[in-house]
């Protein structure tokens, strides 16, 4: 067992998530870095091994959509480390598609690791969190707060935990436990690549909104041309972490911070409308 501080991250593999765990390894923290796959960990462990922090990451196998996973886990890390401060809600998985032309089955399984794994894996730390008087983290998105043409599963989901741990914070706060979202723009990792997108073949099955998904495509590809990195986006996840009084919604980038503003302020949903309109034109 430990008296050092012990962070749990969801979806550390690749992107936001292996940044912010070797991040956080820098500040101090003790890191139990989870995926669903260890066997995909070599980044991991080379971007540790980078920055001369090995000896303050574990890997561990965590699936969200797995509650007997999460709970494994859990025990694994309070048997190992007697405690846990801190949770970051990291693991996710994109959906592109309108539903039309989508599964109901796409929709639950978007829902399943977006929004339902965030629920499991709160639900299973907060006894811990309570004991340490500690904090959730989740990462959402700016999907979470102005939905975005061809996401609806994904935004529905995003939506639906921002929903849920704004509803929660007032709650964990009675009992010591902060909770903050983190909303990143474009990052530019292997999120989007693992999206796994056959362009053609999704143009080829969108009947009559291939045009306007054609379009949503090229604009995407472009925003991510200017995505902020890992690390950038990381940030900010960090220092909700380790700040004194973190705020419930932190942006990790200025153009975040304009993006999400447009819907915090649209009282009738004029300007997202405008705003997202044009992306199929």
């Amino acid at each position: 067992m430990t008296s050092e501080k012990t962070v749990l991250i969801t979806g550390t593999s690749s992107g936001i998530g292996l940044a912010a765990a070797v991040a956080a390894a820098r500040e101090g923290w003790r890191v139990v870095a989870t995926m669903r796959d260890t066997g995909k960990a070599d980044a991991l462990l080379e971007a540790a091994a980078e920055h001369a922090v090995t000896d303050r990451i574990q890997v561990k196998h965590l699936d969200v959509v797995d509650p007997g996973s999460i709970t494994a886990c859990l025990d694994e890390v309070i048997a190992e480390h007697g405690r846990l401060d801190a949770l970051v809600n990291n693991a996710g998985a994109a959906q592109v598609g309108t539903i039309e032309r989508m599964s109901l089955d796409d929709v639950r399984a978007a829902m399943e690791v977006n929004f339902f794994g965030v629920v499991a894996a709160t639900r299973a730390a907060l006894p811990h969190l309570r004991a340490s008087r500690g904090r959730v983290i989740t990462v959402t998105s700016v999907g979470g707060a102005v939905g975005q043409p061809f996401n609806e599963a994904y935004c529905a989901a995003k939506f639906a935990v921002e929903g849920f741990m704004q509803s929660l914070d007032p709650v964990a706060a009675t009992v010591g436990v902060d909770v903050v979202v983190v909303e990143p723009g474009a990052v530019a990792s292997e999120f989007v690549a693992n999206i796994g997108l056959d362009v053609p073949a999704l143009l080829a099955a969108a009947g009559p909104y291939a045009p306007a998904l054609q379009a949503y495509v090229a604009r995407t590809q472009q925003s991510f041309g200017n995505a902020q990195t890992p690390f950038e986006a990381a940030a900010p996840i960090i220092e909700a972490l380790t700040g004194d009084e973190p705020p419930f919604r932190v942006q990790t980038s200025e153009w975040a911070r304009a993006f999400v503003g447009t819907t915090l302020a649209d009282l009738d949903g004029s300007a997202v409308r405008a705003l997202t309109g044009p992306w199929l034109r």
